[in-house]
């Protein structure tokens, strides 16, 4: 399905969020380079927007892109290539990813880790790839919070997206669940609600 929806992917990134993702990603980006990383994965990088902003930000770090679809890495290869950037791109496996233990200081996901077939398993491996002292940043979005404005957000998952796209893939674990899935895989875990709770950004260090 990403694959077939890779050319429109960006497109329904902004409908998806009513332009919000933009505003979104740069604080997933602020939280990881909090501790000046220096090798960073892009995990379920989908078309590169988020590898291409910490590359951008932190021009010294060696930034990682990785995701499962190759029609989503070919679209982020031409925007790095365009923009000037140096990031590699790569087919990976979030279950099984193909890197070292602690091969990386911070390793981002946005909008992909709903996605993973075991999210268990996707922390177990997430856990392994960060260097102690790494950090890991989750920016997703949650079941659509209460009251009306999640009653119109609701509205807009359940009957607009998939029409879009069909990009919503069940329902996602609510932010208190997902804190406590990242603390039993191990991670020391906060997290903040973004636009009235339409979006979460979990971050979980390993000790």
């Amino acid at each position: 399905m990403f694959s077939e929806i890779a050319p429109r992917y960006d497109l329904l990134n902004r409908l998806l969020s009513f332009g919000a993702d933009l505003r979104w990603r740069r604080r997933a980006v602020d939280l990881a380079l909090e501790k000046a990383p220096r090798r960073i994965l892009d995990l379920a990088t989908g078309t590169g927007d988020l590898a291409l902003m910490l590359k951008e930000r932190a021009p010294g770090a060696e930034v990682v892109g990785a995701d499962f679809a190759p029609p989503m890495l070919a679209i982020a290869r031409r925007k790095a290539e365009a923009r000037g950037l140096e990031v590699r791109f790569l087919e990976a496996d979030a279950l099984a990813l193909p890197f070292p233990d602690g091969a990386f200081d911070a390793v981002t996901i946005a909008f992909g880790f709903r996605n993973f077939a075991d999210y268990e398993k996707a922390l177990r491996e997430l856990y392994r790839v960060l260097a102690p002292g790494g950090r890991l940043v989750v920016l997703e979005f949650p079941p659509p919070p209460k009251g009306a404005f999640g009653l119109v957000y609701r509205v807009y998952f359940q009957r607009v997206l998939p029409f879009l796209g069909g990009l919503i893939s069940g329902n996602f674990p609510a932010p208190e669940a997902l804190k406590a899935m990242m603390a039993a895989a191990g991670f020391s875990v906060r997290y903040e609600l973004l636009t009235f709770g339409v979006a979460a950004i979990h971050v979980g260090d390993r000790p």
